[in-house]
């Protein structure tokens, strides 16, 4: 397959489908500033029909009317991997308002102010890509309270990208580690809420508005949002985008609480459903109060997962997470198959260690058991479905997440390792 075209149509405003129908797109549907859906497409299912396109329309504002309804008690709970409890009824559906009159509603973008967001973006060594969310950061219909760049480089070399932008405020940590560089910017933070997004990520114009107007809610104390291919050009992004998954792919409104862990960790609670690092937020005092990343975790330590592991033991300990795909960020992927390949590892390796980390702190055994039954079974099952179906490229990665799983075994017999937690987000130093 050759470069697959990200576009973007609006539902609200779309009659026809403008594709010339010669190549395979991957179409991501809106209402209005309201993220409903995504698909890819063959060039020979394209364009859409204008009946199509009222049936996409249809369908996908009914699930934004049933996850968003008070009347059912929205967000919707999350189930086990995520998925969300439905609720919706016949006789509800039968007395809802108009459809479209009700989708433009809830397609009111967001007009809260973001004053009270601090918003913390780690990087190493990718100036370029750096400077690109820069402008996206700093052109948000809601100006953030502040923004914090923590350079996790050797030699601070993202001071002069920074200088760039006047509302930028350049802190440099040469300790390496994502969780080290993220702890270094909840301290340097001065606000009640920290948003994070990735070096690698755009914002969509209205990300701080929605994250804002999500903590307008008391109750919420933990955010993950929506995380969308920014371009699908090369096999790389493609591989990762439809063959494993991106970063997810729900476009409707869950509530991940203490019930969602207790259903799940059993049999190892799906914590990563939650979404991903590059759009999350939380309230400052949850780090006083659960701690802060575990730098044991995250990319420059054991891979990844770090945020994964800090939502499992948040719902642990009793908190909530919202996870609200208004809040959209653009996610460059990796583009050549040596780094997906080598991000694949590096996440798998980081997912055990995060496993091996919340047995050692909460005693679960789901989770070693989905270290030794469920991850082998996931091989098995991908290996098989990429033989059956041809899946180019599949297997490398799936060989690297394999390394990557065995590389992740050593922290079982590391004891000095799993007795090490997450450090406490103390005063001093703190930027407030």
């Amino acid at each position: 397959m050759t470069a697959l075209a990200v576009r973007h149509i609006d539902l609200s405003t779309t009659r026809s489908d403008s594709h010339a129908g010669d190549a395979a797109a991957f179409s991501v549907f809106w209402w209005k500033d309201l993220p409903l859906g995504m698909r890819a497409s063959l060039a020979e299912e394209l364009p859409f029909g204008e009946a199509q396109l009222r049936q996409f329309a249809a369908e996908y504002g009914a699930a934004q009317l049933a996850s968003r309804s008070p009347a059912l008690g929205a967000p919707l709970r999350a189930t086990f991997e995520g998925r969300p409890k439905q609720a919706l009824t016949l006789t509800h559906l039968a007395e809802a308002a108009d459809l479209v009159d009700e989708l433009d509603r809830l397609a009111t973008a967001a007009a809260a102010s973001a004053s009270d967001i601090s918003v913390v973006i780690c990087t190493r060594d990718r100036g370029e890509a750096l400077a690109a969310c820069l402008a996206s950061v700093t052109a948000q219909h809601s100006p953030a309270g502040e923004i914090i760049v923590v350079d996790n480089s050797r030699d601070g070399g993202a001071a002069s990208i920074c200088q760039r932008f006047p509302q930028v405020r350049h802190v440099h940590e040469p300790r390496p580690g994502l969780s080290v560089a993220r702890n270094a910017g909840i301290r340097a933070s001065s606000h009640d809420i920290v948003a994070f997004t990735d070096d690698d990520v755009e914002l969509h114009p209205g990300w701080t508005a929605e994250v804002a107007r999500a903590f307008a809610d008391k109750d919420v104390e933990a955010l993950a949002g929506l995380v969308l291919p920014a371009r699908l050009d090369t096999p790389a992004q493609r591989i990762f985008q439809l063959d494993m998954g991106g970063f997810g792919t729900t476009f409707v409104p869950l509530r991940f609480d203490h019930r969602f862990l207790e259903e799940t960790r059993p049999h190892g609670a799906h914590v990563w459903k939650i979404g991903a690092g590059a759009n999350m937020a939380f309230r400052r005092a949850l780090f006083d109060r659960i701690g802060l990343f575990d730098e044991r975790l995250g990319a420059g330590a054991a891979g990844c997962s770090e945020d994964s592991e800090l939502w499992y033991r948040m719902l642990a300990h009793g908190g909530a997470c919202l996870y609200e795909p208004r809040a959209v960020v653009f996610h460059h992927h990796r583009r050549e198959l040596p780094e997906l390949r080598h991000q694949a590892r590096s996440y798998m390796k980081g997912h055990v260690a995060a496993l091996v980390a919340q047995y050692d702190a909460f005693g679960d055994r789901g989770n070693l058991q989905r270290i030794f039954g469920q991850l082998p079974v996931y091989f098995l099952k991908t290996f098989l479905k990429g033989l059956l179906e041809g899946r180019q490229g599949r297997p490398e990665t799936l060989t690297a997440e394999v390394a990557g799983w065995i590389a992740g075994l050593q922290f079982l017999l590391r004891p000095k390792w799993r007795r090490q937690r997450a450090p406490q987000l103390s005063a001093e130093g703190a930027g407030r």
